[in-house]
């Protein structure tokens, strides 16, 4: 069953290469953010099943983009993709709600794993 995956991240070449790694099997149509206050704009407007967020972005950075998700209890995955590998970064997107989190950039077989793992594949 097909559905909306969100890409959200500041660098172009980040998002298409994310794009570019999604597994071949992931029937999803995509839409992309530049920024978090754009991905909040398109949570609330569509039914997106998935999100992909970096967490240091303009303007809204990922942190605040969970913070919304959690409060207005949108319904929908979030798997993290970040430089960011601090643990105690790791530890605060996971008490958010994201479902895992994956270091950029994330490989073909990295993201095929997680996204196996959590039935969207």
């Amino acid at each position: 069953m097909a559905f909306t995956a969100l890409i959200c991240d500041d660098s172009l070449l980040a998002r298409n290469q994310l794009k570019k790694s999604l597994p071949v099997d992931f029937d999803a149509t995509i839409v992309t953010a530049s920024n978090g206050l754009e991905a909040i704009d398109l949570l609330r407007s569509q039914d997106i099943g998935v999100v992909f967020l970096d967490l240091t972005m303009p303007e809204l950075d990922g942190i605040g983009v969970l913070e919304a998700i959690k409060a207005e209890a949108i319904d929908c995955f979030v798997i993290v993709v970040s430089a960011d590998i601090q643990p105690e970064m790791q530890k605060r997107v996971t008490e958010l709600g994201a479902l895992a989190f994956v270091h950029k950039p994330a490989s073909a077989e990295k993201l095929a794993a997680v996204m196996n793992k959590y039935g969207l594949i």
